[in-house]
């Protein structure tokens, strides 16, 4: 029988572990110590690390946090979703983003927020089957040069 499970990974040894993972989302993450660090921070923010685990590895992870703004109200906003490039297509995501509606409805949110590169159409086209809309154009700036 395969093992299967969504749980949220706490300790720095299980955040260490899906860092390669992360990478295939986020390669401007380079070291392990900051990455820790940073992880920390957005921990005082209210950021979860969810993983699909199989057979003991991490082969999906959301990042999300519980946020409340003027424009949506109450609502989930994921950070992070990424899906080991050897195992898309096997519905790792879909998975998570089902286990996030469920937590934004049982937090009593009204909107599941994400974000995607204008020119990722495979996420978009991803997004759209799993019911979600865009609604919005981000805009941002570069203010000073990133450290990790």
């Amino acid at each position: 029988m395969t093992e299967t499970a969504l749980r949220h990974l706490e300790t720095p040894e299980e955040l260490r572990a899906c860092l390669p993972l992360m990478r295939e989302l986020r390669p401007h993450l380079e070291r392990e110590e900051d990455f820790i660090e940073r992880l920390a921070r957005m921990r005082q923010e209210r950021y979860r690390l969810l993983a699909a685990m199989h057979e003991g590895e991490a082969v999906a992870l959301a990042g999300y946090r519980l946020q409340e703004n003027l424009v949506y109200g109450r609502f989930l906003y994921v950070d992070d979703l990424v899906v080991a490039s050897g195992r898309r297509g096997d519905r790792w995501g879909a998975r998570l983003l089902e286990h996030l509606d469920g937590v934004a409805r049982g937090s009593g949110c009204v909107k599941l927020v994400l974000d995607t590169g204008l020119s990722n159409a495979l996420a978009q086209r991803f997004y759209f089957r799993q019911g979600l809309l865009t609604s919005a154009i981000r805009f941002s700036k570069i203010l000073e040069t990133p450290t990790a």
